[in-house]
């Protein structure tokens, strides 16, 4: 949960002139020298008080709720995303310095650049951005921030490797840790392989949060779009143990008969 600061949305768009613009600017000719600083200044320009207003209230930042003490300038995530293109040739410090901005977007934009500059990096420039997602975990604070990163940044790091992180992440006391942990596993599905997704599975059974049931489902029922049989021998042997919102994502893709047959009978 992010901390409140004592920032405010009509205070960071005085200190840039109010300028709100509805498309990107162009693409400077010399991107080697952009800073986290020119980061910072474009998503201002690209601001909306009454986005921000709207993403306060979806991703729940409100007193006792996920998102508690968040903000958000109103950037949209498809501008988000053809942004960060921009800024691939950012040090890997100044990203991480971006990545524990205060400001969601600035978050956002942070890993959407990790995740396009590990792609096409080399074994040891991806641990390096490994070890970083991992020691910044409390930034990665929201469900959005995780679902956009957790599959290219550790399930495509970890796919020939050990699994243990996920494990200890699936056993955090964080909510978005947790999060991670079977999120990450989406990596797993796409190359085919099922059984950390299942493990995670089992080990989120019991959770609390909503947001984790939704996860766990999700994944879930992407392991059944590439093997439903194995979905089914799962669903089979813990569906009674599932939370129902789980169970109901799970299924989502199931004929109206299954899922019938699955909601009467676990």
């Amino acid at each position: 949960m992010t901390e409140p600061h004592q920032f405010s949305l009509e205070a960071l768009l005085a200190e840039d002139g109010q300028c709100v613009r509805a498309g990107l600017p162009k693409t400077p000719r010399d991107q080697s020298k952009m800073t986290v600083e020119d980061a910072k200044k474009k998503l201002m320009s690209l601001a909306s008080r009454e986005l921000a207003t709207s993403s306060a209230r979806f991703f729940k930042t409100g007193p006792g709720q996920y998102g508690e003490g968040d903000i958000f300038i109103g950037v949209k995530v498809p501008t988000l995303r053809k942004l960060a293109g921009d800024f691939l040739d950012l040090p890997l410090k100044e990203i991480e310095a971006l990545l524990q901005s205060p400001i969601h977007e600035e978050r956002l934009l942070a890993l959407l650049v990790l995740v396009l500059v590990a792609t096409k990096a080399d074994p040891t420039q991806k641990k390096a951005i490994f070890d970083l997602y991992l020691s910044n975990t409390r930034f990665v604070n929201n469900w959005d921030l995780v679902d956009s990163s957790a599959p290219a940044l550790v399930g495509s790091y970890l796919l020939d490797k050990g699994r243990k992180p996920l494990v200890v992440l699936a056993k955090s006391e964080s909510l978005w840790e947790r999060r991670i942990a079977i999120v990450a596993t989406q990596h797993f599905i796409r190359n085919e392989e099922y059984d950390d997704t299942l493990k995670i599975g089992r080990m989120l059974l019991a959770d609390k949060e909503d947001l984790i049931h939704k996860a766990t489902g999700w994944m879930l029922r992407e392991v059944g779009k590439k093997h439903e049989p194995t979905l089914v021998d799962f669903l089979e042997e813990h569906g009674s143990d599932m939370p129902r919102t789980m169970l109901r994502y799970a299924i989502e893709r199931f004929s109206p008969e299954k899922r019938q047959y699955f909601l009467k009978n676990t």
